[in-house]
């Protein structure tokens, strides 16, 4: 049960109308898969088969490499309406099109090396994800050094390390991964093909989000050529635009298209279940109406953020390095209302919400994986404390 397109109020024309069509299309599809990948914790490989059939792969490509070009809006929208399906599909493949759409924006990778690869992505389905949290470090978004290094060479570098979280390891070609460079203070991101000197260790037996393929990767002596080196930290490239961060909207869309699945799998549950001692459906009971009340809210909310932010960053480009702030927001919100969502839906369907004959208990372990996902929950409350500081300060003054 999925909401209808005409009553979406987040969808705004008819391409938009066409990217929803599409997500729910392939999560409708998913959502079949889903019970199976996720007891056995296997990768599905059909879902990327399916992702790369419909064009979803190249969503974020520039229309001059073949791609869809779509805005930040359209990109939440897209994976909101497909995690509705499949949660760790769609948190998956969002490294993907999220990572291509910062690239259109950032101007990171060499041209020739972006255009390459984008014409790839949508000839042959090829994935691109950056693989740079180490057990040792933790996230990149920490600001510890990889322990992983890049060792020069004639020619290039040989590379040498394990990558932890390695989501779509199964399946990848190709990737970007951070190194240290030997002998110096600088980090570099190196673009790898997977072969020789590179291999995945299936070490990903998680709780929730258990068919994304984050396994370890071990890089073992790779030699990676000089002109596969997309960024070195001490020679900032000019044309490199900064970071803005609207692509990791990608993540809290993920976690509200599970939530709205949860919702409407209690509502449909409600309307229908009508135990013995009752004469109708438990949806007309006075505390089942208000926990529906209670989900709706929390959801319009999550989603009202989630979509303005992603709308003012499309539209006010010169105010993307001060809407850092909501962009934290609305990870937050969107996160932490999903959780509650799920919560409340299971309660409202009871203890069968428990029965993994039911996709509930699955969305209540996959929900729970955002808080995991940056950035993270302090960080976002600290930022904005740190603001409303600043902001007082300057008044006072």
């Amino acid at each position: 049960m999925t909401e209808s397109i005409e009553t979406d109020l987040y969808i705004r024309n008819k391409r938009e109308a066409e990217i929803a069509q599409r997500s729910d299309r392939l999560a409708a599809r998913f959502a079949n898969r889903s019970a199976h990948h996720d007891t056995e914790g296997s990768f599905p490989f059909a879902n990327f088969a399916d992702l790369h059939e419909s064009g979803y792969l190249q969503l974020t490509v520039p229309r001059a490499y073949g791609g869809e070009e779509a805005s930040l809006y359209e990109l939440v929208l897209a994976q909101e309406r497909l995690a509705r399906g499949d949660g760790s599909t769609t948190l998956a493949v969002g490294w993907h099109v999220g990572l291509l759409h910062q690239l259109r924006y950032t101007n990171a990778w060499p041209e020739t090396l972006y255009a390459r690869f984008c014409r790839e992505t949508v000839e042959t389905g090829a994935l691109i994800n950056h693989l740079a949290t180490e057990r040792a470090t933790g996230s990149p978004s920490r600001g510890g050094r990889p322990e992983t290094k890049a060792v020069a060479t004639k020619g290039g570098w040989l590379l040498s390390g394990r990558k932890t979280y390695s989501t779509l390891s199964p399946i990848l070609t190709c990737f970007t991964v951070s190194a240290a460079i030997e002998g110096t203070e600088e980090t570099g991101d190196f673009f790898v093909r997977s072969g020789s000197g590179v291999r995945v260790e299936e070490t990903w037996n998680t709780l929730g989000m258990r068919a994304t393929g984050s396994h370890d990767v071990v890089l073992e002596d790779v030699f990676v050529p000089d002109d596969q080196l997309v960024h070195r930290s001490g020679a900032p490239r000019e044309e490199r635009r900064p970071d803005e961060g609207g692509w990791l909207l990608h993540i809290p869309a993920c976690y509200i298209g599970i939530a709205h699945a949860a919702r409407s799998f209690a509502i449909n549950f409600a309307q229908q279940y009508r135990p013995n001692s009752l004469t109708t459906p438990i949806a007309e009971l006075p505390n089942i109406r208000r926990q529906i009340g209670e989900m709706e809210i929390a959801l319009v909310t999550a989603r009202t953020v989630l979509y303005s932010v992603a709308d003012r960053w499309d539209r006010e480009p010169e105010r993307r390095k001060a809407l850092k702030p909501e962009l934290g927001l609305a990870k937050h919100v969107a996160t932490n209302h999903a959780i509650s969502i799920v919560d409340t839906a299971m309660r409202i369907v009871g203890a069968a919400s428990l029965s993994r004959s039911l996709p509930l208990e699955r969305m209540y372990r996959d929900v729970r994986a955002g808080l995991h996902n940056p950035p993270m929950d302090d960080i976002v409350v600290n930022g904005l404390a740190q603001r409303a500081l600043d902001e007082v300060k300057i008044t006072n003054t």
